[in-house]
């Protein structure tokens, strides 16, 4: 098919609020004040698990300026099922800390830095327990329990609960499993893992602002969430049900990390309660966000695989999912993750995986992106490249072949079967493989591409898939003013410095063929936009842009055919351009919108998206790493990466996706990030933006970006996206391009000098 020369979408268009960001005049939720506010902060308990055997909270109290202090025994009566966790049956507030860093009393005060000297002064005596860091142990029968009260089982999280109605798979079970094993050509039966549990941490802290309203028992809301929606719902559920509306501004970043921000939600709407009519805000520090606020979660598996024909024929297995003290949408993630797996080795028609949730001492984990597939493929791509290897296949072929294509199917989070529709992705592996010069650096396995001195040279590859493209349903209006001749957006979309709002602008010009300075994106809040999961889980392309088209289309509709009874025609013979209206048979005479429509008439068009799991995003990603011989330094050196997106909207955007997927605890996770945490104390030693390790952009290596547009018919815009996933396969590349670098097989994230120099036999 070929493609069509569009007015706007596939070329760049100058994002609407591109100027006011780069000249500082954004408005931000921390910009933003209010008449009688409060700051509200925390008291964080200083053990990975401790019971509180005495608190005082008199001096805290009496402090001038300070309004409310907050603890488990003196909380109001409304809150006391608040709750944190999914499902949510951890106390906001309890009588134990179970990592460090855990809120154990609440300040509310009139200033923040009354505020912080107030939490000096509550006095408090703990009683040390012994905790657990190490999901494998955290497991084990006689294992500390981390939530005694909450969950007296132990660490397995129990029970799983429906997520807003959605029953989360957590147990993947196809075919004949045991049979198929028998008829594998080779089989691998290991343990995995993938716990770097890094931090996104986005420019701009977590911050919400709550305020209550007494006599309607409702909540109004301020939050710097990339999910207006998502994040209302989930105060909800957390909040046993307490309605709100929530308001967004600008969102410096969300990395996916941005959704439920459970713990500063849960401080402000309590400090809310507790001072009716007075909003109540948290603002975590740099340093808080980085150590006491949700990190990708961590995933551990022991997991058999077999390989017949080539093809991964069985898998089996048990994945622990590391939720950390709290997580509040983990079931969600093992769902997707359980059925990313399905889509990466989309050929393999048995299937026993089990997934279960662990929690352990260390701080919460939460959403980012990546959710749950990233983590699950990371720990069993290596796996899986090892069977490969045992069969002597080129890895790129393995890919190209195994990956779902039309016709395949696969079992998604809500445990519904979906057979994938329009999916080819071997042309743009192979043609991203030539970009990077797979052919000349691909020596076999355990083999360097080549070695200078010290220097040995190693490639790898591996690729991700998503069809949380299709995720969700979502509404959204458009508004059409005849009089001024403009339009308006109300969506579910947030702006998080990505363009997405900007773009869904081209959208609605391109349908109404007008000016794209005279369509407008209304303020997102709760209250004036249709429900939608906003750009999480690379869903933006499909659905958002899909429910826009759709009510532009509405808007067009509605407007031609009012426009129709004044020009005695039928609608069908009417067009309009730049906000004008004319015979199709005679361009020549135009009439402005408001001339031929009644005084004061506008059309609301509507547009509605259902999910649909049928197809998948791709991302194929190789590597070329560098690894230092004498001392273990493993440096990343050339990268290409590539995808079949269908037709382009935005090539900066387009690109900007590209290239944001080394850092955010995306494919750096292979080399560099992640959270220290010393296990002789419960701290994390990554407080800050030098001990985390960031990449700085002079340390950025060449990068090559393969793009191919297949316009399948997904949409009218056969528009598919590339999203989140654009860095989630390059941790696992990195670790073949180091196995073979040094001829060893070696997987650790992050890769870390001592743990190379100790597979080569130095240490």
């Amino acid at each position: 098919m070929s493609k069509i020369e569009y007015r706007y979408i596939g070329k760049n268009t100058e994002r609407m609020e591109a100027k006011e960001i780069v000249t500082g005049k954004t408005i931000y939720l921390d910009d933003f004040k209010m008449k009688d506010m409060l700051y509200v902060k925390a008291l964080k308990c200083p053990y990975p698990s401790a019971k509180i055997k005495k608190i005082d909270i008199s001096k805290a109290e009496a402090y001038p300026g300070v309004a409310n202090v907050m603890y488990y025994g003196n909380m109001p009566e409304i809150c006391k099922n608040w709750g944190l966790n999914m499902p949510p049956l951890v106390p906001v507030l309890h009588d134990y800390g179970c990592y460090v860093g855990d809120a154990v009393a609440l300040v509310a005060a009139e200033d923040p830095n009354i505020a912080e000297r107030a939490l000096d002064l509550i006095e408090i005596e703990y009683e040390q327990r012994t905790p657990v860091f190490d999901i494998k142990k955290a497991i084990r029968p006689d294992a500390p329990k981390v939530h005694p009260k909450a969950f007296p089982r132990g660490n397995i999280v129990w029970p799983v609960v429906p997520f807003v109605g959605e029953d989360m798979m957590m147990h993947l079970k196809r075919g004949d499993v045991d049979k198929a094993f028998e008829e594998c050509d080779f089989v691998d039966e290991s343990e995995a893992d993938y716990n770097s549990l890094g931090s996104p941490a986005a420019m701009e802290p977590p911050i919400t602002v709550f305020k209550y309203d007494s006599s309607h028992n409702r909540m109004k809301a301020w939050a710097t969430t990339q999910t207006p929606h998502g994040y209302r719902l989930n105060a909800m559920i957390l909040q046993d049900g307490m309605p709100n509306d929530t308001t967004v501004f600008n969102v410096g970043g969300g990395f996916g990390n941005k959704a439920p921000m459970a713990t500063p939600t849960q401080y402000a709407a309590i400090m809310a309660v507790a001072n009716p009519g007075r909003p109540c805000k948290v603002c975590l520090t740099k340093s808080e966000q980085l150590t006491a606020f949700d990190v990708r979660i961590g995933m551990y598996m022991k997991i058999k695989i077999g390989l017949k024909d080539g093809y991964v024929h069985a898998v089996k297995g048990d994945v622990y999912l590391n939720c950390g003290a709290y997580n509040s949408c983990g079931q969600w993630q093992m769902g997707v993750g359980l059925g990313e797996a399905q889509i990466a080795l989309g050929k393999c028609k048995n299937w026993d995986l089990d997934g279960k949730m662990v929690f352990t001492n260390h701080v919460m984990t939460g959403p980012v992106r990546g959710f749950g597939g990233q983590e699950i493929k990371c720990a069993m791509m290596p796996v899986v490249m090892r069977l490969v290897r045992k069969a002597g296949l080129d890895p790129v072929d393995f890919i190209a072949k195994n990956f779902a294509q039309t016709g395949d199917g696969w079992y998604w989070r809500n445990k519904l079967w979906y057979e994938c529709r329009e999916q080819d992705y071997a042309p743009v592996t192979y043609s991203t493989a030539k970009r990077f010069g797979w052919k000349d650096k691909w020596k076999g396995w355990m083999k360097p591409t080549k070695v200078v001195g010290n220097k040995a040279y190693g490639v790898g590859v591996s690729c991700h898939g998503n069809a949380d493209v299709g995720e969700d349903d979502c509404v959204a209006y458009v508004r059409l003013d005849p009089f001024q001749g403009c339009a308006y957006i109300h969506t579910d979309v947030a702006e998080q410095g990505c363009g997405q709002r900007s773009n869904l602008r081209k959208i609605v010009a391109e349908v109404m063929d007008m000016e794209i300075e005279k369509v407008y994106v209304v303020e997102e809040n709760t209250e004036n936009s249709g429900y939608g999961q906003g750009p999480a889980g690379s869903r933006g392309t499909i659905t958002s842009v899909t429910a826009v088209t759709r009510a532009a289309e509405d808007a067009r509709r509605q407007l031609l055919e009012e426009a129709a009874k004044k020009l005695h025609a039928s609608p069908e013979d009417l067009d309009t351009h730049d906000s004008m209206i004319f015979y199709r048979h005679r361009p020549e005479k135009r009439w402005r919108w408001n001339e031929v429509v009644p005084f004061a008439y506008q059309a609301h068009g509507i547009g509605k998206y259902y999910h649909d799991y049928t197809k998948s995003n791709y991302c194929i990603y190789f590597a070329e790493v560098e690894v230092d011989l004498e001392t273990g330094e493993a440096k990343l050196v050339d990268v290409a990466v590539g995808s079949d997106v269908g037709q382009v909207i935005d090539p900066a955007t387009l690109e900007m996706q590209f290239q944001g997927g080394f850092g955010a605890a995306a494919a750096d996770t292979g080399l560099m990030e992640e959270n220290v945490l010393d296990k002789r104390n419960g701290r994390l030693l990554t407080g800050n933006l030098i001990d985390y390790k960031w990449r700085p952009f002079n340390a950025f290596p060449p990068m090559d970006i393969v793009i191919e547009e297949s316009l399948p018919e997904v949409s009218r815009w056969k528009a598919v996206g590339l999203g989140e996933i654009s860095g989630a396969p390059g941790p696992a590349a990195m670790m073949m391009a180091i196995s073979n670098a040094i001829g060893v097989d070696y997987c650790e994230y992050p890769a870390s000098r001592e743990g190379i120099l100790k597979a080569l036999g130095k240490l």
